[in-house]
């Protein structure tokens, strides 16, 4: 029975400061990376081995990503980085601060871009260049909605992610709040229109475990207090 464990990264600074952030890469607070430390006792706890870890192209995933396998002594594995784990690109809403939106357009129009699934924030005016894709061939997104999002993750979580879950090997993925709601949908099989009830904190992991067809058979939160299971959950 292969398991996966699914984390976003501990607090950024542009967590704390309320700031949307997207493509924009930015360190983790303090209070980031003592979250990320704290994932890695829980898991510690559960003593799971872990084949690999995924996680995107942005420091904050990437700094929580080692901290994780180092409390849980597992740094040894290979830790595959892709821009497709990345959080969605809020477009031109990156950099600005969430109460200032909402005071520009209201509460109900921030909630659809925030947390509906085909939304589509305010595109960019001009695409933004970075040479960490531009090396890949990869478009700086002008703007996604979580439906674009959960498009461009499918194609690595098929050739990459199910097929080591399928021969038996236990994955860890260490990325962002869209991305990794992007993926709960496709897992847990949530309609479009209650996507945007569904929150990923920082620091917070969930254990899938899934049978030998990859069916999730079980869904649970795992807090310094134990395990506490999704009865919500609409398996395959």
């Amino acid at each position: 029975m292969a398991e996966l464990v699914i984390v976003r990264h501990g607090q950024s600074q542009a967590n704390r400061d309320n700031i949307f952030t997207g493509w924009t890469d930015v360190p983790l607070t303090p209070k980031g990376i003592e979250q990320g430390e704290m994932v890695g006792l829980e898991l510690q706890k559960l003593g799971i081995q872990f084949s690999d870890a995924h996680t995107s192209y942005m420091q904050r995933a990437i700094v929580t990503t080692d901290i994780i396998l180092a409390k849980i002594n597992q740094l040894y594995i290979p830790v595959h980085k892709t821009w497709r784990l990345n959080e969605r690109h809020y477009g031109a809403l990156s950099g600005r601060n969430k109460d200032k939106v909402k005071q520009e357009i209201g509460a109900e129009q921030l909630h659809k871009w925030r947390r509906g699934f085909k939304d589509l924030p305010p595109q960019l005016k001009v695409r933004q260049h970075d040479r960490r894709y531009d090396r890949l061939g990869v478009k700086i997104p002008l703007s996604e909605s979580l439906e674009m999002t959960l498009q461009r993750l499918l194609p690595y979580w098929d050739d990459h992610i199910a097929p080591r879950l399928l021969d038996g090997h236990n994955q860890l993925i260490v990325a962002h709040g869209s991305s990794l709601r992007a993926l709960i949908k496709y897992l847990d099989r949530i309609p479009d229109d209650q996507i945007d009830k569904v929150e990923v904190p920082n620091g917070k992991p969930i254990l899938y475990r899934f049978d030998d067809h990859l069916n999730v058979i079980k869904k649970t939160f795992i807090t310094m207090d134990g395990e506490t299971d999704d009865n919500t959950r609409t398996s395959k």
